[in-house]
């Protein structure tokens, strides 16, 4: 027995060893994980940081807290600060944090102005770590470069567009038969109208001349085999004003099968010729302004790739590479690496008969053209650090055959593959709609005795006091912390909605760009509006949330690539429109349509798909959340939705939402109201019941100094009891009690509970409810009960004494 027991007891002592050797060997390796991934971090030059479930900073990069000035402080904290006033930056930016609550991962972009005036542009991207639960990857970025270019951008289209419509030269097209088909603005304001004019109806060219032409002349009447150009001067008569000389310039054009289709012409006003000249000038000029301003590097090439031309884009990126000149080799400003991607896509866009510019540089197979250019290649200027370009080549053969050559297009993507090389690709969680409901609630009842007490202690303290500046310091940083709180209820649709006047067509506009980098690449987004689209008041957030919830469920049922259409109307509905469990009462509505062409759904589950944490993905792939939130939405803006679907063929989720019609005076009413100074002193018996007890001591001294009678109760039992000894059960309260009021979130006997039971044998009683969430997430148990109010946590005195002001008011009339 005692050498067993000897055994035993070694065998013990060896396993011990073993195990505490592998916890040692675990630590070491978690250690060094732990110090590659902070290596990682510190290395990259943006902002980041990592925030746990609670909103706290795990870690921030050195470049955060560089730019920040405290690594600390939550990434949506630290931006809040910057974003000042600009309501607009808040909005995306609450918008970002509402996406990462439900699982969503993105970015946002938005401008911040400093005191001076200056722009800056962030991107502000987050995502949800796929296996830490409730942490989420914050980085953020300067943009303003790229705004900046893509202003531009955008300037110099809109400019090319209008040189088109109105350059000094006349164009049109005719068919074969001398019906106009094609008339610029230009050509038609020279003959007196517009172009849809002279392109409808069966209008012919000639009609429009002094004198008939030559018969068989190409740009009236042309033979289906025949196949020329010509120049022909005629005389001109427009519908006001005097006749004027044209030449016309015009070539026919034939299909795939040969036969002619019609003509191109180019129409010159001899008459203007002069003027014509010195416009033509001008406009050699502005392409020149064009060319040379261009956010994007142009340079034109000769045959053996020498630099011509180059605008100051193209200069920009290649002065680190050494002195830039012209009849340099292009190929000397790139990298040595890069030089067989240099030599595919010189060799793609050469034509057959003429030798890539380097050729001799690499190695490999023949090459041949492409139709349409050679395909992008990425390459890197010499210099330190590098410029990272997209280039496209494409060869061009000027019109006396002297200059042919390339032109080399150039984008910087330097940014682009920084930002790249720091994204993180984000997959989405599970919701935590419960745990945000739970965290609002008890932070909104410290929130609210904070406030509540400032406010009293201000009732002693009036400006000029020693002690005013520092409450006001608590006040005001407590409001600012009631702010992230409704952002945290902004998650699962429990704060407040807002409800404006708004166009859907500006709406679904304003979300399009960031619809397409929802749904990917390989899904067709089309937005079809109504015409005269009527207006509707609703919560333009919300309404965004529901359009981004239906279109990322589209995205997931098109796995293999499809379409989105989001289409908008005006509907009139005459009768009440029965859908399934779905009734829509006669009215003007707006309705929105969000098609896909995905793989439908289950008939089976058409029934439920609204219901919450119903969900036909798979385990870890999506929450049930998403499509009860749209519901929930559309409901409380007093809409409808319906769904049709067929399996293989798609799905149509219809959204009717209310027409807008103002009612007379509100506007006026609403400004009399705002403007209105309120007593808030009062007389009645009020029961208070709040099981925390600093929201309950604030609320009760706060309606005692306003002359309220003031019964307090910790927990739904202790109200019964003092309603009634031993509750409802048929004795007589020991007052006359005027209003209650109670939260609803607390132990055993909930808020709701307690007002049924109360309303058995006072079904008259007042009922205010006070809770840390919004009133939206209690709507369907309170509906069922009638005369109740709700106020929302955290709540000030004055918002206090009012909402019982205003209660006991209706209650005397």
């Amino acid at each position: 027995m005692g050498s067993a027991l000897s055994l035993a007891l070694i065998g013990a002592i060896a396993f011990s060893v073993i195990g505490a050797v592998a916890a040692v060997v675990a630590v070491v390796n978690a250690r060094s994980a732990r110090n590659l991934l902070r290596d990682v971090f510190d290395s990259v030059p943006s902002p980041q940081q990592l925030i746990d479930a609670r909103g706290r900073a795990i870690y921030s990069n050195p470049s955060f807290t560089e730019r920040f000035g405290d690594g600390s402080v939550p990434a949506p904290e630290a931006l809040g600060q910057r974003i000042g006033g600009s309501e607009e930056a808040r909005k995306l930016l609450d918008r970002l944090s509402d996406d990462i609550r439900q699982g969503i991962g993105g970015s946002v972009e938005f401008p911040v102005f400093s005191e001076d005036g200056e722009e800056t542009w962030y991107r502000v991207s987050a995502y949800p770590l796929v296996r830490r639960r409730g942490m989420v990857f914050w980085f953020i970025d300067d943009i303003t470069l790229q705004r900046q270019m893509e202003k531009v951008i955008n300037e110099e289209q809109a400019r090319f567009i209008d040189l088109m419509e109105h350059a000094p030269i006349g164009f049109f097209s005719s068919d074969t038969d001398g019906r106009l088909l094609f008339v610029n603005q230009t050509l038609a304001s020279w003959l007196g109208t517009d172009p849809e004019t002279l392109t409808k109806g069966d209008l012919r060219l000639h009609q429009l001349l002094s004198e008939a032409p030559p018969e068989g002349t190409p740009a009236f009447a042309v033979a289906p085999e025949a196949e020329r150009r010509e120049t022909l001067e005629v005389r001109m008569k427009p519908r006001h004003g005097a006749a004027f000389d044209a030449l016309i310039s015009l070539e026919t054009v034939k299909d795939i099968d040969g036969k002619l289709l019609r003509t191109r012409s180019v129409v010159r006003h001899l008459t203007r010729e002069r003027e014509d000249a010195e416009a033509l000038a001008e406009s050699e000029r502005r392409f020149a302004r064009l060319f040379d301003a261009a956010p994007m590097g142009l340079a034109l090439l000769d045959s053996e790739g020498r630099i011509l031309e180059y605008n100051r884009s193209f200069a920009a990126m290649a002065h680190r590479g050494g002195k830039l000149g012209k009849q340099r080799r292009f190929v000397e400003l790139f990298a040595d690496d890069d030089l067989p991607a240099l030599q595919r896509i010189f060799a793609e866009a050469s034509p057959h008969a003429v030798e890539p510019p380097i050729a001799e540089e690499s190695g490999g197979g023949e090459v041949r053209a492409q139709e349409g250019g050679a395909a992008p290649v990425e390459v890197r200027f010499l210099g330190d650090p590098p410029t990272v370009a997209v280039l496209s080549v494409l060869w061009t053969e000027s019109l006396d055959d002297q200059k042919d050559g390339y032109v080399a297009y150039l984008e910087d993507v330097t940014e682009q593959k920084a930002l790249e090389a720091q994204f993180v690709q984000g997959q989405k969680m599970q919701a935590v709609g419960q745990l945000a409901g739970g965290i609002a609630h008890d932070f909104n009842n410290l929130l609210t005795a904070m406030i509540g007490f400032s406010d009293l202690l201000l009732l002693r303290h009036r400006p000029g006091d020693q002690s005013f500046a520092d409450i006001m310091q608590i006040k005001q940083n407590a409001n600012r912390a009631a702010n992230l709180v409704r952002q945290l209820l902004a998650f699962s649709r429990q704060q407040t909605l807002q409800p404006k006047v708004l166009d859907v067509t500006d709406a679904l506009a304003e979300l399009s760009h960031l619809l397409r980098r929802l749904i990917g690449d390989t899904v067709e987004l089309q937005l079809v509006h109504g015409r005269d689209l009527g207006l509707v008041k609703v919560d333009h957030g919300q309404l965004e949330q529901v359009i981004i919830n239906l279109a990322v469920n589209a995205r997931d049922a098109m796995t293999a690539g499809g379409r989105l259409v989001i289409k908008t109307s005006n509907v009139t509905l005459v009768s009440e429109l029965r859908r399934e469990n779905e009734v829509v009462p006669p009215g003007d509505y707006v309705l929105i349509e969000v098609i896909d062409s995905g793989k439908g759904i289950e008939p089976g589950h058409l029934d439920r798909i609204f219901d919450p944490f119903f969900s036909t993905k798979d385990v870890g792939e999506g929450t049930g959340l998403g499509l009860s939130t749209v519901y929930g939405i559309v409901k409380q803006t007093g809409g409808h939705i319906d769904v049709e679907s067929r399996l293989g063929e798609g799905t149509t989720f219809s959204i009717y939402l209310p027409q807008y019609v103002p009612k007379e005076n509100e506007s006026a009413k609403a400004d009399r109201e705002g403007s209105e100074k309120r007593d808030l002193t009062g007389i009645g018996t009020v029961l208070l019941v709040e099981d925390e007890d600093a929201v309950r001591a604030f609320s009760a001294r706060a309606l005692r100094n306003k002359g309220y009678d003031v019964l307090e109760a910790r927990s739904g039992e202790a109200a019964l009891e003092v309603l009634g000894e031993g509750g409802v059960n048929g004795a007589e309260a020991p007052k006359s009690i005027d209003l209650l009021i109670t939260d609803i979130v607390m132990p055993r006997i909930d808020g709701v509970s307690l007002v049924r039971q109360v309303r058995e044998n006072h079904p008259e009683m007042k009922v205010i409810f006070i809770s840390g969430y919004a009133e939206d997430t209690f709507r369907k148990r309170l509906d069922q009960i009638e005369g109740v109010h709700f106020l929302s946590k955290p709540f000030s005195l004055k918002e206090l004494a009012g909402k019982v002001k205003e209660v006991l008011s209706e209650s005397a009339i």
